[in-house]
């Protein structure tokens, strides 16, 4: 299909800057994947066993513009409702309305221009509401007005994470299906859209640290205008940021993808942080896509393929069986809070923020 045309609005911002060490992601065009192309559906899955962290170049592809288009628009709905009064976002926070979806603030010792203390804020949003799997959560009238973009949205992010499933199931040597029908999209899920505003603050070491994590479920879809996302690299454990590239969304993989093949899928320890400057003197939106199993599936190892090539990991047999539900919600709100490494599985940690990445 043919192009529908893009105009993506970080221009606006200020540049990331040049003389600073940038994350080693690799491109792969969603438009080769589309068509077939051999070579970068094999670049796909390298940088899916390598870093689980890659830019996906969505320009020049008919379903890769409309995601562009859409994040363009979602961007200026986010900035809207972040402007709102704390007041009216409260009507919609998880303590109202569910334990996970919607309103979430965190507040900073920092206060702005005004006098009133600054928050790290972000809005949940599910895609099972979108598709009508259930009766929808309350929401916000921004949400209601703009439904239809909303649900296009996780529409086109889910046709490009579908096809991401399908050839991870061919380069694994899986049955076709064996990934797919554990992410059918018309199953609950957590699946979900993701406002995320940071505010201006100074840097701190402790507030970095307790944001390392990594992504609960499947695949990412992140879409950013400024810098402010780290990556730790897996060989120096040096933390790098990520520079946003217009046209190009920043794909991950998650926790899932590790249990479902054995680790031969990474799922890479990343942060979110104040940006370099100059942009950091700007308060930083992003939008995130977070693709995740259905709702009752078990996270463990999968059989076939590749995977039956495995060694059986004995600390990965003694880790308690639970759904995908129960893993998110532990992972983000309960009791299991830590990173979970490409090879050690588990990281549990004291004092960790839940995850925010963006």
């Amino acid at each position: 299909m043919g192009s529908v045309g893009v105009a993506t609005s970080h221009h606006l911002y200020p540049p990331f800057p040049e003389d600073i060490t940038t994350a080693p992601l690799v491109s792969i065009s969603l438009s080769k994947l589309e068509a077939g192309d051999e070579s970068e559906s094999k670049a796909f899955f390298e940088a899916a066993q390598n870093l689980g962290f890659f830019y996906m170049k969505l320009e020049g592809s008919a379903l890769g513009e409309r995601i562009i288009n859409g994040a363009e628009a979602l961007h200026e709905i986010q900035q809207d409702f972040f402007k709102r009064p704390n007041e009216e976002k409260e009507v919609y926070s998880r303590e109202k309305i569910d334990a996970f979806m919607g309103y979430r603030r965190a507040e900073l010792k920092e206060n702005d221009e005004q006098g009133r203390q600054k928050r790290n804020e972000t809005y949940n949003m599910r895609k099972d509401d979108f598709v009508g799997n259930v009766d929808p959560l309350p929401c916000h009238e921004l949400v209601t007005s703009n439904w239809d973009t909303l649900k296009d949205y996780v529409y086109d992010c889910r046709a490009a994470i579908d096809l991401m499933i399908s050839l991870l199931e061919k380069h694994l040597q899986l049955p076709a299906g064996t990934l797919a029908q554990l992410h059918r999209i018309n199953e609950r899920s957590g699946d979900h859209v993701r406002f995320n505003q940071a505010a201006i603050q100074d840097w701190s070491e402790e507030r970095a640290k307790q944001g390392e994590h990594t992504d609960f479920g499947t695949l990412t879809i992140l879409m950013n205008w400024l810098g402010g996302l780290q990556i730790r690299l897996p060989e120096t454990k040096e933390w790098v940021y990520v520079k946003p590239i217009p046209g190009s969304a920043v794909v991950n993989l998650g926790d899932a993808l590790v249990k479902f093949t054995a680790g031969i899928l990474r799922s890479n320890i990343h942060r979110v942080v104040p940006a370099p400057s100059p942009q950091n003197a700007q308060v930083r939106n992003s939008l995130v896509y977070f693709s995740r199993p259905e709702d009752a599936v078990v996270l463990r190892r999968l059989k076939g393929g590749l995977i039956d090539k495995q060694p059986v990991d004995e600390k990965e047999e003694q880790e308690p069986r639970m759904t995908a539900s129960e893993w998110t919600l532990r992972r983000s709100v309960g009791d299991l809070k830590g990173v979970y490494t490409h090879k050690d599985g588990l990281e549990l940690r004291e004092n960790m923020m839940v995850s925010g990445k963006a």
